[in-house]
């Protein structure tokens, strides 16, 4: 195929294993990374590593700030939950949540596909064994891929018909663990932890740890990285 799509890629399992899911299906990836004021800045660096493992056409970092308008653990002087208080069975939408991140994410995801002329853009979210966030439903995917197709010039025209691919929206953390070994993914190359120490070293108490941790339990795993 060699046909161009961009990833949007954040360093963690999901996105990592997409990126590969793409690699798979015979698209040439342009892959993107958002520093976006993260705590877990750490997650950017394990992107660059995936990016050039996966042999990526080319990877991008954009930096847009977030931070300067904080309200969540994750970009502001608010404690990430740990332990008990970081399951992700917790009812109601945790304090982990990034106001309109993945809008954002996907907004420049589909400025970069527009540019290199992919009409197909990947991202790793997953409304099973995940936080709870309103940005990784189904119903949001649907909503952006309609508003890619009527914002862009090349939608417009008629030159490209975008369409955003979500293959692990319905798989739990072990299923797609399993589906990125199978694709020959090194998940010691990838970052999860949300609040992770001075050296990168995850927490293992975060909700992303413990999603993580779970996920490679229930595969039979072991997971390859380091916890403080």
């Amino acid at each position: 195929m060699d046909q161009p799509a961009v990833v949007l890629l954040s360093g963690g399992l999901d996105s990592t294993t997409v990126a590969a899911i793409g690699r798979s299906m015979g698209f040439r990836l342009h892959t993107l990374s958002v520093d976006y004021g993260q705590r877990h800045r750490f997650e950017l660096t394990a992107a660059a590593r995936v990016a050039a493992a996966l042999g990526a056409a080319r990877h991008v970092t954009i930096r847009v700030d977030l931070a300067q308008l904080g309200g969540s653990a994750l970009t502001d002087r608010i404690d990430v939950p740990k332990g008990s208080r970081g399951l992700a069975m917790v009812p109601g939408i945790p304090v982990t949540y990034v106001p309109a991140r993945n809008t954002v994410l996907l907004a420049l995801a589909l400025a970069y596909a527009e540019t290199v002329q992919a009409a197909d853009i990947f991202i790793g979210v997953n409304a099973v064994d995940y936080s709870g966030y309103p940005d990784c439903r189904p119903e949001f995917v649907r909503a952006f891929q309609e508003l890619a197709n009527l914002a862009t010039k090349a939608g417009v025209e008629g030159s490209l018909r975008f369409t955003i691919h979500t293959p692990l929206m319905k798989s739990t953390k072990a299923e797609i663990i399993r589906r990125g070994e199978e694709l020959g993914v090194d998940f010691g190359l990838t970052h999860s932890c949300y609040d992770p120490n001075g050296r990168g070293i995850a927490c293992g108490q975060c909700d992303a740890c413990r999603l993580r941790l779970k996920g490679f339990a229930e595969a039979g795993r072991i997971d390859p990285i380091e916890y403080q």
